[in-house]
């Protein structure tokens, strides 16, 4: 597989409607961006890395975007070495190697050489803004020579820091999952003022998000059918399974980060600008995720959080699509509390512990927790409460494992070689599995492969595709 560089080449001076060109790198396999717009509600925090971010509020929203940050031009429009303005067509160009890219460090050695010989030009052309935010922009663009639709993600980078958004989509473009969106290429691009630098990530576009589809039921008075509901989920749990194995926490996991293949019902986790390698022992940012999302120990404060809060987020995004609106719909941090509270009960001392050991006060009324048969439509099915239960523990200890939640009975259906889409079409992959979930423990594995599919181990093969297949006899 390619590797990424994210060195870029100075752009060369030009009148205002030619082309800028810049060097990017290559990243191979198939990768989705986009989403839609954020709750408008912010405030300035401190991140993990001293950098200020923004709270992305509650639950309007989609893919960290919203609508009171500045719009920075498109990727064409960077800023010529002469000081006059390029890409004035909407085009933005760039080289691009057709094998490796050389690292960014350079160095001028022989494969350096074979790349530059190799080298192509891609032109992206802007077409519209589908989402904004604090971080920058999203545009759906073109490829010029191809007429391949792409998304790019316009992040305006600060000098003094790495792009961990960057670091993290590289590591996964080496490790990648077909229910992860994938760095396609990188550039980067001047801003209007000289200091100003954006990196463009190259994103595969994906037109639908689980918050489109589940808003378009709502405004439809139509229930979201089980079977979407089992896939969404299914296909997070896989999802997340394979960053946290990684040792990645996504962090702002709600339903405007989940793109959705219309087609297919294929999901891919995206936007990963609040993701994060957490290493134990190291404090982290606790003011992170969309609130209607954000796990108790977040709001309790804690700094040495893990994974866990993604399954948190997750059990939140699958009530949701069961009930048709957010289960912790909190007007604040506090409320947030309050209405878990209602659902959940009061957290004992033991759970307040588990979730930030240094919290003391300890002042909440006495509430008991809600059966779920009462928080749940009467014909929500016994499976899928107890699924949501066991990714909505105050300890997050307790809260199941992603893989292990793919082997829970909620799922058995999509292991059943008959089961189509309500309108007969296939499902999307689901048992494409990686190295990392075939190394799971035989009993899980056991559970998590399809009876048509399973077999002594001699008889299950890895096909090219990547999808898991027996052998013929």
């Amino acid at each position: 597989m390619a590797s990424l560089s994210a060195a870029p080449t100075t752009a060369t001076a030009a009148p205002p409607a030619a082309p800028i060109t810049h060097r990017a790198g290559l990243g191979s396999g198939v990768g989705s961006g986009g989403a839609g717009a954020v709750h408008p509600a912010r405030r300035s925090v401190m991140g993990d890395d001293g950098r200020r971010r923004q709270d992305r509020g509650g639950g309007d929203g989609g893919g960290g975007m919203g609508d009171s940050a500045p719009k920075p031009p498109p990727p064409a429009e960077a800023s010529s070495s002469d000081g006059r303005r390029g890409g004035g067509s909407g085009r933005a160009h760039h080289q691009q190697h057709g094998q490796a890219a050389a690292p960014a460090s350079g160095g001028g050695d022989a494969s350096s050489s074979v790349a530059a010989q190799q080298e192509q030009t891609i032109s992206y052309s802007a077409e519209r803004i589908i989402g904004n935010g604090s971080f920058g922009v999203v545009f759906q663009a073109a490829v010029v020579e191809t007429g391949e639709v792409v998304a790019i993600k316009k992040v305006l980078q600060d000098k003094r820091f790495k792009n961990r958004e960057l670091q993290i989509m590289r590591q996964l473009v080496k490790d990648p999952h077909s229910n992860i969106v994938a760095l396609k290429h990188c550039f980067y691009s001047q801003g209007e003022k000289p200091d100003e630098l954006y990196l463009n990530l190259v994103l595969e576009y994906v037109p639908e998000t689980v918050y489109s589809i589940s808003r378009h039921h709502q405004k439809s008075k139509i229930a979201l059918p089980l079977m979407y509901v089992k896939l969404y989920l299914y296909q997070l749990s896989r999802a997340l399974a394979h960053i946290h194995a990684l040792g990645i926490c996504h962090r702002d996991i709600k339903p405007q980060n989940l793109l959705v293949n219309p087609e297919n019902q294929q999901l891919k986790l995206c936007d990963f600008g609040s993701a994060k390698a957490l290493v134990r022992g190291e404090p982290n940012v606790s003011y992170i995720c969309s609130r209607y999302y954000r796990a108790p120990e977040l709001i309790f404060g804690s700094t040495d959080y893990s994974t866990a809060i993604d399954v948190w987020s997750e059990g939140c995004v699958g009530a949701e699509l069961l009930l048709g609106q957010p289960l912790f719909p909190g007007d604040s941090g506090v409320d947030q509390l309050v209405e878990i509270i209602k659902v959940l009960g009061t957290p004992t001392r033991e759970e307040i512990s588990a979730m930030n050991s240094n919290y003391t006060e300890f002042k909440f009324p006495q509430i008991k927790a809600c059966q779920w048969r009462k928080v749940f439509r009467s014909k929500t099915p016994e499976e899928a409460m107890d699924f949501i239960g066991s990714t909505l523990a105050y300890a997050p200890e307790r809260r199941i494992k992603p893989l292990e939640g793919c082997a829970h009975p909620f799922f058995d259906e999509l292991r059943d070689e008959q089961t189509r889409l309500p309108n007969g079409v296939d499902l999307p992959p689901l048992f494409d599995f990686t190295t990392h979930e075939l190394s799971a423990p035989p009993e899980l594995l056991d559970k998590l492969i399809p009876p048509h599919l399973k077999g002594a181990p001699s008889s299950l093969a890895m096909e090219g595709n990547g999808e898991l297949k027996a052998k013929s006899r």
